[in-house]
């Protein structure tokens, strides 16, 4: 269904289809740069998680954003929240941008899209600056498609103290 008929769960944005609210996350395991090589949403229950996916390692945005999430990294691990980045560069670069920006959270690799898409988060063959809030059953509770990379971080946080009540 499309305007006024569709679902009130149902969100769309540039990028596609967002997955509804209050429902089990998609699930997915994807190449990483920490780790064992993989990392898979289910390694996270129990916690709280942020996915934001991003269309670049090494872009200004991204990087502001990334700079920002790193920044707050302490304020999200007092809150039981870990952070997950998802875009289509592969590992070799996520290790090269981590290292650069001393990023202390994964970043996986999504070089087809496959994750990205099921987030409503692709275009073209890039991912698109979303993210996502999910509670320690995975559970999406939140989602951001709106992204100022400046303030993103402090938004997210916000909004995770305000889930967390």
């Amino acid at each position: 269904m499309t305007g006024l008929l569709a679902s009130p769960s149902t969100a769309w944005a540039m990028g596609g289809t967002l997955p509804p609210l209050n429902q089990v996350a998609p699930d997915f395991t994807l190449p990483s740069n920490s780790g064992d090589g993989e990392i898979s949403l289910s390694d996270y229950r129990g916690q709280w998680l942020v996915v934001y996916f991003y269309p670049a390692d090494f872009t200004p945005g991204c990087t502001l954003e990334a700079r920002r999430f790193q920044e707050d990294l302490p304020k999200y691990l007092d809150l039981n929240t870990q952070i997950l980045g998802i875009s289509a560069d592969d590992v070799e670069s996520h290790e090269e941008f981590c290292d650069s920006e001393g990023l202390r959270f994964p970043l996986l690799s999504d070089v087809g899209g496959a994750v990205s898409k099921a987030y409503g988060s692709w275009i073209y063959s890039r991912s698109v600056r979303h993210s996502f809030i999910i509670d320690p059953d995975g559970i999406l509770r939140d989602r951001f498609v709106k992204v100022n990379p400046s303030i993103h971080s402090q938004e997210v946080l916000a909004r995770l103290k305000d889930l967390r009540k």
